[in-house]
């Protein structure tokens, strides 16, 4: 039993964050919306490179309190945009202050709403692949659409089909590890006891 192939072996924190953190179910909002942001960051990047500034991330951005972001300003962005322990691009920046607005808007700031409006795409249970290789794997699926299109419409930004996909395997809203992963039977178990 090896682990998903994408994962390389040579980095502790990617092997870290695969064996404990990807595609264990999380409704804990606070991790949703942090994750959700991170996934747009990455857009475009390897995750490699998000994962190693994850730290940063959550320095500059407010360690993801909607709250907070949402009253940020232009000054705010643009101090945040001199930051190296972040990736900075002013679109990406600009969209983690916005989609932290839609949490206070369209979930009246509640990430216990924002975290069942995410589960509920899914039934709130994980979807349960059985993928044998990296290529089976979608980069995007019918489920992931329609939460891109109904986050978007929340205003949320950085919500792409692929993006959201991306996501829903990063927080266990799909289980995804090749079942040749030691992590793909642990994952299921972890499920029939917490969801």
């Amino acid at each position: 039993m090896s682990r998903c192939p994408w994962c390389p072996a040579d980095d502790p924190l990617y092997v870290a964050y695969h064996d404990e953190e990807w595609g264990v179910p999380t409704k804990d909002g606070h991790h949703l919306f942090e994750m959700i942001n991170l996934e747009g960051a990455q857009a475009g990047l390897s995750w490699r490179t998000v994962l190693h500034k994850r730290e940063g991330y959550r320095r500059v951005f407010e360690n993801f309190d909607p709250a907070k972001l949402s009253k940020w300003t232009q000054k705010h962005i643009d101090h945040a945009l001199l930051d190296p322990g972040i990736v900075r691009n002013k679109l990406k920046v600009a969209a983690v202050v916005r989609n932290a607005r839609a949490v206070m808007v369209h979930f009246n700031g509640s990430l216990d709403a924002f975290s069942e409006f995410l589960w509920d795409h899914v039934g709130g249970k994980p979807v349960q692949n059985e993928f044998e290789a990296t290529s089976q794997v979608p980069a995007k699926t019918e489920v992931s659409d329609r939460l891109s299109k109904a986050l978007q419409k929340k205003d949320f930004t950085f919500v792409g089909s692929t993006i959201c996909y991306a996501f829903m395997q990063a927080v266990g809203m799909v289980n995804d590890h090749l079942v040749s992963c030691p992590r793909f039977r642990e994952v299921r178990k972890t499920v029939k006891r917490k969801v």
